[in-house]
């Protein structure tokens, strides 16, 4: 008898359940690496980001870890549980906030909550889902918020998609 093989994937539009919350862990770990490495991919010269004398003068005095990572982790935190492999594309991003700073050091933690979801009346066997993300810092304070529109297979049509 063959053994029985497990791969990972994401869920299925069925397998979203309204007002579940998903815990994404481990957590990471933002390093001062991270954060240069990052700002300058993307040609963001703010000298919040990469000025440590400048940084030491403004109001956290220090340098902050740039928000675009903050979000793009949280998101990132979350296609391993939710949408690995069940993806067919990401529709938008809403309600973007970062109430507190991420700082070189702090260590990111993202939980995921399912607002609503719903079947595509235009791309049978594909369902709509919103997501809201909450990252918090290892002290429990809020660094960023986010709302995620997704597409996503039903199960019935993704596993006909898989090779």
């Amino acid at each position: 008898m063959a053994p029985r093989i497990i791969e990972q994937r994401g869920l299925w539009f069925e397998e979203f359940e309204p007002e579940a919350v998903y815990r994404h862990r481990p957590g990471r770990t933002v390093t001062e690496a991270d954060n240069v490495l990052f700002t300058t991919l993307t040609m963001n010269t703010q000298g919040l980001h990469l000025d440590a004398a400048y940084s030491a003068g403004q109001p956290f005095g220090q340098r902050l870890v740039n928000s675009m990572f903050t979000l793009a982790t949280m998101v990132g935190q979350s296609v391993g549980q939710l949408t690995q492999g069940t993806l067919v594309a990401q529709l938008g991003l809403g309600e973007i906030s970062f109430p507190h700073p991420l700082f070189h050091g702090d260590t990111l933690y993202t939980d995921t909550e399912v607002i609503q979801k719903r079947l595509s009346s235009s791309r049978p066997g594909q369902g709509i889902i919103t997501l809201a993300h909450t990252g918090r810092n290892q002290n429990g304070d809020v660094v960023g918020r986010c709302t995620r529109t997704a597409l996503v297979w039903t199960r019935a049509a993704g596993e006909q998609q898989l090779p």
